[in-house]
């Protein structure tokens, strides 16, 4: 049985390129990723053998990776196993999450398909996207797509990559509240919101943490989205964390601050786009009574929403939505949304975590619920490919944090993201 099925087309991309279709059968021997070879299992080490001959394993998480151009890929992965019972999480890239935990029985298989954007920071032969040095070796940043099978006991069958240039994409701009964040035990809803819409539309996340609105156009990751952007697509802005520390001339929220903001909805409309703000989350701050969330933005999210009444812009209200959403959970239990964690309670972790900004996933799950929810109220058409097991949700009766289910990457890190 080949193992391996290629079929050349061409890819209407920024980066014109031959692209391919790829077919792997997980039942049979698959090699470790190289570079000459261009697929294989990455990152762990024990994952070059076939399913059958994990009969007798515990079987591990696994990280399956294909080198492509940029663009997005249809992804259709079947999960489960002729040999045992099986359960599967299903992420790609960096730790963007497309399925809960799917349980199959032995010999049951399940299929399930999905659309990714993979980048590089390349934009045309003059222009690249400014990346910062630790974002330098980010699986989302790399020349490969990467696929992780995480859960109790992960079981594939089959794996088929082929490009797409139908879905409606939805490209994001933000800070590290929205970022695709590489490490446990951080996290955004730009990784979650994935896991919500169906095979008609791919999330395309570039935003990175520390970024002010005017940053984020300085480093040209506005100019990779306007390289790609179609009509039909959305373009959503989340900011204002990082801009009410801005200092120096022309900084403010009604001055550099809208400024920015106007180009975006300028450069999305150019492309005929629509965009969408989304007003910056809270941070854990509690009045004295441990009550109350105190207001920590300033101007910021009137400003934004400012632009947004004189450019017609639909606005989603997340500094609302978490405002309640913390106060629901309390002083204590609102921690749980958060990294806030004991010494020790990751590999190599030697001090405490204690991050009043930071999402953990938990956290980051519920907020990028918030955010379907303001795509719902706002009326934006995307909201008709979301999946079939979407229940409407609200931010004063959120999921039980006990009942989460989250099954760590390999990548940790102790270092707080950029940004407060």
């Amino acid at each position: 049985m080949k193992r391996l099925l290629l079929i050349s087309c061409l890819l209407g991309v920024a980066l014109v390129s031959l692209a391919q279709t790829y077919d792997f059968d997980l039942t049979q021997p698959q090699p470790l990723y190289s570079e000459g070879r261009g697929y294989g299992f990455d990152f762990v080490e024990y994952s070059h053998v076939a399913d059958a001959q994990l009969k007798s394993r515990q079987p591990k998480p696994f990280y399956f990776a294909v080198k492509v151009p940029d663009g997005n890929y249809r992804v259709t992965v079947t999960l489960g196993s002729r040999y045992r019972a099986a359960e599967t999480v299903v992420r790609a890239e960096s730790r963007r999450l497309f399925a809960e935990p799917v349980k199959t029985a032995r010999k049951e298989m399940k299929t399930l398909t999905f659309v990714v954007n993979k980048r590089s920071p390349y934009i045309n032969e003059r222009q690249s996207i400014r990346i910062k040095d630790r974002e330098r070796g980010y699986v989302n940043w790399d020349d490969r797509l990467t696929l992780e099978f995480n859960g109790a006991a992960p079981a594939v069958s089959r794996i088929c990559v082929e490009p797409d240039t139908t879905a409606v994409t939805l490209y994001l701009c933000g800070n590290s509240t929205v970022v695709d964040q590489e490490y446990e035990p951080w996290s955004s809803w730009g990784q979650m919101v994935t896991r919500w819409f169906d095979d008609k539309v791919c999330v395309a996340n570039y935003a990175e943490s520390g970024l002010t609105a005017t940053s984020f156009l300085a480093q040209n990751r506005f100019e990779k989205i306007l390289a790609t952007l179609k009509k039909g697509d959305f373009v959503f802005c989340e900011f204002g964390h990082n801009d009410q520390k801005e200092r120096g001339a022309g900084s403010g929220a009604y001055y550099n601050f809208a400024f920015a903001l106007k180009k975006l909805v300028d450069g999305a409309r150019s492309k005929g786009a629509t965009v969408v703000f989304v007003t910056p989350t809270q941070r854990r701050a509690f009045d004295k009574e441990q009550r109350h969330i105190m207001e920590t933005h300033g101007d910021y999210p009137d400003a934004m929403r400012e632009v947004a009444r004189r450019e017609h812009v639909p606005v989603i209200e997340l500094h609302d939505m978490t405002r309640t959403f913390f106060e629901t959970l309390g002083y204590e239990n609102s921690k749980r949304a958060l990294v806030h964690y004991p010494a020790e309670t990751f590999p190599g972790q030697g001090g405490a975590l204690a991050d009043n900004t930071h999402f953990n996933p938990y956290g980051a799950y519920e907020v990028a619920k918030m955010v379907v929810m303001g795509m719902k109220q706002a009326h934006l058409s995307v909201v008709a490919n979301l999946r079939d097991d979407w229940q409407d949700f609200s931010p004063a009766v959120p999921d039980s944090f006990e009942d989460f289910f989250w099954p760590n990457s390999v990548f940790f890190e102790n270092k707080k993201p950029d940004g407060n």
